[in-house]
């Protein structure tokens, strides 16, 4: 089958058509490293991790490149104070490169907690200042930058004029750009509003600098992921992603930089992933209705009634499509860990099922799997092809009851097929299903006998059950509705 992507530049599925054939190269937008990775973040690198995954199953042979960014992620060109890097290393009160190894290793723990494959290549923004650099040059030569006090700036109206058009990706018109831009304060060196920074002037304060032909400064945002991009995959590669999010300015920056450097469209296929909400709310630390991934895991929050074990936090996330908005709550929690556990129930089942050659089974593997591959190549189609595996499981429980058939070659079959998109391409992983109900019902116990020592002043065993719990990871918590326990 032909696989289809959605285009976000055409707003379009295509048929993808590799650059080399049987070759795929994908570059995926990486965090930026000054604080820890949230929630939202690693829906949209699970599900580019399913994409890398689906491309591999189907043949192809992906150089995955992923990034760093460990300076000049500023979210106001005019003010190098807002740089991120620069505002955590005084709340920390660290040095720039601690605030990036403490969260580059966060970042790293959090994904491999989530079983994502780790990209091909991971380079970082200061790893390639010296191809920034020299980025800039060509463009301030091609005419479409220029130098302003230190600082460099993209020319917007520039590439525009020469019959380019800022906007496209994003489908955003100059003309209006311009006008809806408002006046801001230290917008002055640039020519027009909508120029965005190549490199910036360093105020004395600023403790990430580095030397340049125009001062020392640092890089723009956007200028990294051109440099690295095309340095790992050439000029014009197959695949981009990221979050919906990048979409404006940062990929349409990217675009523009591309073009404007080697006169050709840097990327073939734009791929973006939607947003998670919570609890039909946008997730936001200024709200409160905002949970790190390590507190869904451990149930440290008070969104969820329990635990959640990583991989099914996973599954969760793959019912629904990466263009779509996700919107987790406790009860989606809830249904996605019994579906899991089915789910893993099934594949147990399938391996003690004995076949039988001499019936006509009523379900047909081949329609089952062309449909599964048809979900799974229709722009990686996570929801749909999730529901046909249930459609197996219906089966294997049937088989299992005795009111269906397989034949020995359909039974190896499946058990391959299932298994490749179970664990392959799903990424799921088999979790000991009763091990937190057991772990749960002990603690609950445990709690008890502390409770009643406590009742009979017996404070010697209480602190004892308490400090002993805690030295295996396992924290009490006392409060008005009694003792709760947190995994740490």
């Amino acid at each position: 089958m032909q696989l289809k992507i959605y285009n976000s530049l055409t707003a379009e599925k295509e048929i993808f058509k590799p650059i080399l054939d049987g070759n795929v190269g994908m570059y995926v937008c990486g965090p930026t490293v000054y604080s820890n990775v949230h929630l939202g973040n690693v829906r949209t690198f699970l599900s580019f991790d399913f994409i890398y995954r689906t491309l591999t199953h189907l043949g192809y042979k992906v150089r995955y490149v992923r990034n760093i960014t460990d300076a000049g992620h500023l979210t106001d060109d005019g003010n190098v104070d807002n740089d991120r890097f620069v505002k955590q290393t005084r709340l920390e009160k660290l040095e720039p490169m601690e605030i990036v190894q403490k969260y580059t290793v966060d970042f790293h723990k959090v994904l491999d907690m989530f079983n994502l494959l780790p990209p091909n290549i991971e380079p970082t923004a200061t790893g390639h200042i010296v191809e920034q650099i020299e980025l800039t040059q060509k463009l301030i030569e091609r005419g479409f930058a220029y130098e302003s006090n230190g600082s460099v700036y993209f020319d917007v109206l520039e590439y525009n004029k020469r019959g380019l058009n800022y906007g496209e990706l994003s489908k955003r018109n100059i003309e209006e750009l311009f006008a809806n831009t408002r006046d801001l304060d230290g917008q002055g060196e640039k020519k027009n509003p909508q120029d965005f920074a190549l490199w910036k002037k360093a105020s004395p304060a600023h403790i990430m600098r580095w030397n340049s032909p125009w001062g020392e400064g640092f890089p723009g945002w956007h200028l990294e992921c051109t440099a690295m991009s095309t340095k790992y995959l050439g000029e014009t590669f197959d695949i981009h992603g990221g979050g919906m999010d990048l979409k404006f300015p940062h990929h349409e920056c990217e675009i523009a930089q591309g073009k404007a450097c080697n006169d050709a469209a840097p990327v073939n296929y734009w791929m973006h992933a939607n947003m998670l909400t919570m609890n039909s709310q946008r997730m936001s630390k200024s709200t409160g209705n905002y949970i790190l991934p390590m507190q869904l895991v451990t149930g440290d929050n008070d969104f969820f009634e329990k635990p959640f074990h990583p991989s099914i936090v996973r599954f969760c996330f793959l019912q629904a499509h990466y263009r779509s908005v996700l919107d987790i709550s406790n009860d989606a929690m809830i249904a996605s860990e019994k579906g899991f556990i089915r789910l893993m129930e099934a594949v147990k089942v399938l391996n003690s099922i004995t076949p039988d050659d001499t019936k006509q089974s009523g379900f047909s593997l081949k329609e089952w799997k062309d449909k599964a591959y048809e979900a799974l190549t229709d722009d990686f189609n996570s929801p749909i092809l999730i529901a046909h595996l249930f459609e197996a499981v219906k089966y294997i429980f049937a088989l299992n009851d005795a009111k269906e058939t397989i034949s020995t070659i359909d039974l190896e079959d499946l058990k391959a097929t299932l298994n490749a998109f179970i664990f392959d391409v799903l990424g799921l992983q088999t979790v000991e299903e009763n091990n937190n109900e057991k772990l749960d019902q002990t603690l609950k116990v445990l709690i008890e006998l502390r409770n009643q020592a406590r009742k009979s002043k017996n404070f010697d065993l209480s602190d004892q059950i308490r400090d002993k719990l805690l030295a295996e990871g396992i924290e009490l918590k006392d409060g008005r509705d009694g003792t709760s326990y947190v995994l740490n």
